[in-house]
């Protein structure tokens, strides 16, 4: 089929497309007439889920982001909100509503303030504005003025639960942590006084939590012992030392020549035996500093405070056990402290995480029926439905009307005969509207039988 016989076809059918197109139309004025006017009202908030919390530090990830707003959407519909706007409205006392309650299906069971709060959920839309972090927030009502109020209601609703949350969540966990500390504290009080305890009845003090006075001790002892024996090494090394060396080498090497009567030998031994005197004097005097003169010598004291330490070791070691415990103690204690003060900062805070943009306005134009989409949707629709119409009663009783038609069917054309247009107006109607061969048709088949 080529397009002028398509188009020939619908201009034969035009009457069928033209009513068609007629019927949408009339329907469409009623649906703009008939249909309740829904405004709507569109407030906004900005979701602080990029930049972090000023009081936590904390940050929402891009991973938990979608959820998250998933999950604000669910706070606004939710029924606590709801109910918070209805309060907020006075909707309980208004006896405009009351009747409107008192006319609810019998099949409702719903208390006024739920049944006030479902009106309020019903008609409120969330949506997050795309490639942003602005929340829309979208009441459709009859009245603009309605649609306005409570959208600004549900803001503020959703506001003040918002932080309600964040603060009763915080006091909760901060109640908790309290009583873990105090749980805490008692622990440590009684570790404290075991420790100290067992430290009196055996004679045990440890200075910095981990060593006892007697280790301290012996450690400074070990370090005296050690300190004539350094001095010994550095008399050794000084340049006395390195003259009666240089002096042992001469007299060994003149007793291979001479005899050991020499004169020579003789004074190179004397010389020797001098310097030896000398360097013996200045070990003695070295060694009687560090032993600090009179009294027990550095090594006995070692060792008897070496036996005092062995003796005490277990001991020891069990102090230090119930100093460790003292230590984990406090610091669970400080950490929990610390988290159960933030948490009490937190239960007193302000800031929801939540940005107020401007107000919602109350809207101009119904948001539905729109008269210019409802009446374009109209001619499309009726445009679409006579076409089909149209081709489908041409499938249905086909006719030849152009030359072209029996071309389809093998025929050769041999003239074309004008139609009588004075015939064609007087077939009426029923013409214009393309529906001749059929009523036709049912002429024959009346005949027929």
């Amino acid at each position: 089929m080529s397009f002028g016989q398509f188009f020939n076809i619908l201009w034969v059918r035009r009457g069928i497309i033209f009513f068609s197109t007629f019927l949408c139309l009339l329907g469409a004025m009623v649906v703009i007439v008939v249909v309740p006017k829904r405004f709507v009202a569109t407030t906004s908030v900005i979701l602080d889920i990029i930049k972090p919390d000023p009081v936590t530090g904390d940050v929402i990830s891009s991973a938990w982001a979608r959820t998250f707003v998933k999950t604000q959407t669910e706070i606004i519909t939710d029924y606590r909100v709801a109910g918070k706007v209805v309060d907020a409205l006075g909707w309980t006392t208004s006896p405009d509503w009351a009747a409107a309650y008192a006319q609810r299906p019998a099949s409702d069971h719903s208390d006024f303030r739920r049944w006030l709060a479902e009106n309020i959920i019903d008609g409120t839309d969330v949506k997050l504005t795309e490639g942003s972090n602005i929340l829309e927030i979208n009441f459709t009502s009859n009245s603009p003025e309605r649609a306005r109020t409570v959208a600004n209601a549900i803001r503020q609703a959703y506001y003040d639960q918002t932080l309600a949350f964040k603060r009763e969540g915080a006091s909760r966990n901060a109640l908790w942590f309290h009583q873990q500390a105090e749980k805490l504290r008692e622990q440590l009080t009684k570790a404290e006084n075991l420790k100290s305890a067992f430290e009196k009845q055996n004679g045990i003090i440890l200075e910095d939590g981990t060593n006892d006075t007697d280790s301290t001790r012996l450690k400074a002892l070990a370090s005296s012992a050690a300190a004539p024996a350094a001095a010994a090494a550095g008399v050794a090394t000084s340049p006395m030392a390195t003259q009666l060396a240089q002096l042992d080498a001469q007299i060994a090497s003149a007793s291979q020549t001479l005899g050991p009567n020499h004169p020579e030998i003789q004074t190179l031994k004397q010389n020797r035996a001098i310097l030896a005197a000398a360097a013996a004097k200045e070990v003695s005097a070295a060694r009687s500093a560090m032993g600090g003169g009179a009294g027990p010598s550095v090594d006995s004291q070692l060792s008897a405070q070496t036996s005092k330490v062995l003796a005490k070791r277990d001991k020891v070691y069990e102090a230090q056990r119930l100093a460790s415990d003292v230590m984990v103690l406090r610091d669970q204690l400080n950490k929990i402290s610390t988290r159960a003060a933030d948490l009490d900062r937190d239960a007193q805070s302000t800031e929801t995480g939540l940005t107020l943009l401007g107000d919602a306005v109350a809207p101009d134009s119904p948001a539905f029926p729109k008269k210019g989409l409802v009446i374009g949707g109209a001619l499309g629709a009726g445009l679409a439905f006579g076409v089909l119409l149209s081709l489908l009663l041409e499938l249905m009783y086909r006719r030849v009307r152009t030359a072209d038609d029996l071309g389809l069917i093998g025929l050769t054309v041999l003239g074309v005969m004008p139609l009588d247009q004075t015939k064609a107006k007087k077939r009426g109607v029923m013409y214009w509207l393309g529906l001749t061969d059929l009523f036709k048709r049912k002429k024959v088949a009346t005949a027929a039988g």
